[in-house]
């Protein structure tokens, strides 16, 4: 799936990645697989309970509730994840990158049975492939997506940026910093940016700020990337 951004309030913008299809479809297979398993294993265990009516309604409760419930309980209580989404390490978040509240994971849950019940999941992948921010019916009525946690290794995991031929400088104070502290701003920044907590953004710039004694007139989010920018800069001449 392609990356998608998105502006907070505090108008920073917000780089999402969105979790494949692929990631989806097997975090599915992975939670269904378990919940398979639990009532294969719940059957066998409740196999000689009477069968009155009551014993009846012991059984399905047994078998048929936590089913029925799985993925809103987990998602609600385990930060947007169940154990499928977190064994391919991708989870439910707000479009902004921040935590869904209960109602959010409720309406999405309930959405599922158009999303994916009806039809075999084909309406969730097809909304999800035209939708371009990783969303299928239930997520849109809920502002919610599905984004991997997955880190890539890339030139971003490094210290290096690329900086072009004809770029100018604006913080010569970057000088005074040190590799590693160059390479704790970026790591923040990066990860700040993937969990769309703009508050840490905001924190960053303001402590570059007071170390380097300069202030900056840009968004916050592009005064941490310049000062970034900056310093490979100044240390690859």
């Amino acid at each position: 799936m392609d990356n998608f951004q998105i502006e907070t309030a505090q108008n920073i913008g917000i780089q999402q990645n969105s979790a494949s299809i692929g990631d989806r479809v097997l975090a599915f297979l992975i939670d269904f697989f378990i919940m398979i398993i639990y009532s294969i294993i719940s059957a066998l265990l409740l196999a000689g309970f009477e069968a009155d009516r009551f014993g009846e309604m012991v059984y399905y409760m047994v078998i048929g509730l936590p089913i029925f419930l799985y993925y809103l309980m987990f998602e609600t209580f385990w930060d947007g994840k169940t154990p499928g989404k977190s064994a391919m390490k991708i989870k439910v978040v707000k479009l902004d990158g921040s935590r869904p509240a209960f109602v959010n994971y409720l309406i999405r849950w309930l959405l599922r049975i158009i999303d994916i019940s009806l039809g075999s999941g084909s309406i969730a992948v097809v909304t999800i492939l035209l939708n371009g921010k990783g969303q299928r019916l239930g997520d849109m009525a809920a502002k919610t997506t599905v984004i991997s946690e997955k880190r890539k290794l890339s030139l971003a995991n490094t210290l290096a940026v690329e900086i072009p031929e004809d770029y100018v400088p604006k913080y010569p104070q970057v000088t005074i910093l040190k590799d590693r502290d160059v390479q704790e701003v970026k790591e923040i920044y990066r990860n700040a940016r993937i969990k769309g907590n703009h508050k840490v953004i905001i924190a960053l710039a303001e402590k570059l700020s007071n170390l380097l004694g300069v202030k900056f007139d840009e968004k916050p989010m592009v005064f941490v990337k310049r000062v970034i920018e900056d310093y490979n800069y100044f240390t690859q001449q």
